[in-house]
């Protein structure tokens, strides 16, 4: 006798209505065929109280608009940043989570360009 599962005995289980469908990682956050979507390597520590760690690959898009609070890819001057954008009093500054960093003003007087937005993260050492 062979099992066909849509042939069973007994009742249904009652979480049936609650099954989740198949995580799609690559339609979602790590589709790379987007262009203007592209991976990050970070480098140092400077934003662990936002759980990102030295090593980790940001995936950041420069079509998504920046906004308070959002992790971001800025260029300060001729150095590349992973920081957090945030806003304060009207203003918008740059900062890292990192106490001995001074937060950077986003504004026209400074060289502060916004290249792209973090959205989603990939932790290749857990």
């Amino acid at each position: 006798m062979n099992y066909q599962g849509d042939r069973t005995t007994g009742f249904a289980s009652p979480a049936g209505d609650n099954i989740e469908g198949t995580i799609d990682l690559m339609s979602t956050a790590l589709d790379l065929r987007q262009p203007s979507r592209y991976p990050v390597r970070v480098e140092g520590d400077a934003l662990l109280g936002r759980a990102i760690r030295h090593g980790d690959i940001l995936v950041v898009d420069s079509a998504v608009a920046p906004r308070a609070g959002v992790v971001v890819v800025a260029s300060v001057g001729d150095e590349l940043r992973v920081c957090e954008l945030t806003q304060r009093a009207g203003e918008w500054w740059l900062r890292s989570s990192s106490p001995q960093a001074s937060p950077v003003q986003v504004d026209d007087d400074t060289d502060v360009a916004i290249w792209a937005v973090a959205t989603g993260l990939v932790r290749t050492d857990v």
